[in-house]
């Protein structure tokens, strides 16, 4: 999403990048316009292209105070929590268009990361509030794109692809990085460190296999420990970094599992091959638990009744915590 921002801001598309990370303290879509706005203003007060004057203006445009219509609402204010939070939105971004954005960009596109943690009422409605959304910003002749992250299961609840929550988006599955694009990433992480980059990108990728999570979480760890004390080879540092996964993404995956689950977890990442089948599992494990594990991520179905924990290095982890 990161890449997709960065070439959207080039120069030859002129468009303004605007990236929410939707995290699971977001409780609702009105949370999600208050934050949205303030990335905005922060991506335009970043933004190379605005005059100096025109940077002071968006200093006092913060959705302080939002009207629509009539209403006048207060940002702070209990009322505002009981107004219509796309008209909210809508009447804030229309205004960022008028006044910031058509002067100097061509649009904005809204990187929203992660948006299944936003499921309120449910996550195919929250798909059909944004669809709806930024349909309507096209009708107008305002040029603002939407590009969010989810699960791949995401539409899983829709029954027919044809529905309007679906048809609004273009899907693509995100694949692993490469060595050249972890480079590059590592790069950027540690462009002012003095380290071996490209030593660093080739065994990172072998860790990580390119998986853009636990790229960004070792990379992560690895600059806090550079600017702690200087390394030359992370290998060494691999057993600590390694407990901070462990503690922050790992427990947590099985956090979510019932004390049943967490067994067959356990028991597939002893089975030698990297693929495995329900059919040795089946007399305690019918195949509704395949199929719970695949809902939480913990599982890749990778064929016909065949499966796969989701990265080698949680396999690792079950298999060390046996």
């Amino acid at each position: 999403m990161l890449k997709f921002a960065a070439t959207c801001s080039d120069s030859a598309f002129r468009m303004l990048p605007v990236t929410l990370s939707v995290s699971k303290d977001i409780s609702d879509y009105m949370r999600v316009a208050e934050k949205l706005c303030d990335r905005l203003a922060h991506a335009l007060l970043t933004s190379e292209s605005l005059a100096t004057r025109v940077r002071a203006e968006i200093e006092n445009w913060k959705l302080t105070r939002v009207s629509v219509g009539a209403l006048t609402v207060d940002r702070q204010s209990p009322r505002y929590f009981l107004s219509s939070k796309s008209a909210l939105l809508q009447h804030a971004l229309l205004e960022a268009w008028t006044h910031f954005i058509r002067p100097a960009h061509a649009g904005a596109i809204f990187f929203l990361d992660d948006l299944q943690n936003l499921a309120t009422p449910t996550v195919q409605d929250t798909a059909l509030i944004v669809r709806d959304q930024f349909q309507s910003f096209g009708i107008e002749g305002v040029n603002f794109g939407v590009c969010f992250t989810a699960k791949a299961d995401y539409f899983s609840g829709i029954r027919s692809f044809a529905e309007p929550a679906v048809r609004f988006y273009n899907k693509c599955a995100l694949q692993p990085f490469s060595l050249e694009e972890t480079t590059e990433y590592v790069r950027s992480v540690f462009e002012t460190a003095s380290i071996d980059v490209q030593r660093l990108a080739e065994w990172l990728h072998g860790k990580t296999l390119g998986h853009p999570y636990f790229l960004a979480f070792i990379s992560r760890e690895l600059w806090k420990l550079q600017q702690a004390q200087p390394f030359a080879d992370a290998a060494q540092l691999w057993p600590v970094v390694s407990r901070r996964l462990e503690e922050g993404k790992f427990n947590a995956d099985l956090a979510q599992l019932s004390e049943k689950e967490v067994v067959l977890l356990r028991a597939l990442a002893l089975v030698n091959q990297s693929e495995f089948g329900p059919a040795p599992f089946a007399q305690k494990y019918p195949h509704e638990y395949f199929k719970r594990l695949v809902q939480a991520g913990l599982l890749i179905r990778t064929g016909r009744a065949r499966y796969k924990l989701y990265h080698p290095l949680f396999r690792e982890f079950l298999r060390q915590t046996q």
